[in-house]
């Protein structure tokens, strides 16, 4: 395999399994015939081309059955994704309580609503009562200090509202899609990818002393999620990215305004940011932008 060879394969894995297995090869041979001789990378152009063409492919997919359902499935998982990051770096002092939220995520990425429910259940009855200060199911020495990742004890920034509405809307979300009844496409395994991030808690963009510090990671990574959402109801003309968006960004705003008599510039910003995302995402469907498809060698 040559080196040329080598990097379109790694370019073409932007795209799903069963399309790399149906075209890959083809689409490679092309690739191969058309590039230079004696090129051993590919062209920024050629290499951009292929990883938009493999997300649209993704969108594509992820874009099948119902919208609403789908949406709601998607911020259900954005939330599950930030509740397991708030617990990770406390894993050496909650295990069990980790664990937990880490099979709910699980569970909501293979689409599995029903397993969910107890897990989120019994993770946020625990978040909420570490978050008051109160015993619930086991003897849990109080404040839970960090193994890793940051240096502040486990909701030492949150009140127990915010912590609340953020089980209680995955809670919401999940009872609907229980309702619903109908088979959920699983998500994407990198939801995993942006749980250390989040977890992160430095460095921090927030000025020296801020009471209510956001970490540069968890911005970066809230931020990326948005705007793929945008990107994605763009080229889909699907309000489900709307949907999901708006779900997170209600809980986020909610822990904002826990601390408002705190809020600095920064915060603000990072707070119109996130808005100004999220409502996009809900006027880009309505727009006159031509629908996206990925083309198929025949």
């Amino acid at each position: 395999m040559t080196p040329l060879e080598r990097r379109y394969r790694r370019l073409l894995r932007a795209y799903p399994h069963d399309y790399r297995s149906a075209y890959g090869d083809e689409l490679l041979d092309v690739l191969l015939e058309s590039a230079a001789p004696l090129r051993t990378v590919p062209e920024p152009r050629e290499a951009t081309g292929l990883v938009i063409g493999g997300l649209r492919e993704r969108l594509t997919r992820a874009g099948r059955g119902s919208s609403w359902a789908n949406g709601v499935h998607l911020g259900v998982t954005a939330l599950c994704a930030a509740q397991l990051a708030a617990l990770l770096p406390y894993a050496p002092a909650i295990p069990l309580w980790t664990s937990l939220s880490a099979l709910a995520l699980l569970a909501v990425l293979r689409g599995r609503v029903r397993p969910a429910l107890p897990l989120v259940l019994l993770t946020g009855a625990k978040a909420v009562a570490v978050a008051s200060g109160e015993p619930l199911f086991d003897h849990l020495l109080l404040p839970v200090e960090p193994g890793f990742l940051t240096d502040a004890p486990l909701f030492a920034l949150s009140e127990p509202p915010p912590v609340a509405t953020d089980y209680a809307l995955a809670l919401g979300g999940l009872l609907v899609l229980a309702v619903y009844g109908r088979p959920l496409t699983p998500r994407s395994w990198w939801w995993w990818a942006v749980v250390p991030p989040m977890a992160w808690a430095g460095p921090a963009w927030m000025e020296s002393g801020t009471v209510y510090p956001i970490s540069l990671s968890r911005m970066a990574v809230e931020l990326a999620l948005l705007g793929m959402a945008l990107w994605a109801g763009r080229l889909s003309h699907d309000p489900r990215w709307a949907l999901g968006a708006t779900i997170y960004v209600t809980v986020a705003s909610a822990r904002l305004w826990d601390h408002a008599a705190d809020l600095t510039r920064q915060h603000l910003a990072y707070w119109g940011l996130l808005v100004f995302l999220a409502g996009a995402t809900a006027l880009v469907p309505f727009g006159h932008w031509r629908r996206a498809s990925t083309p198929r060698l025949d």
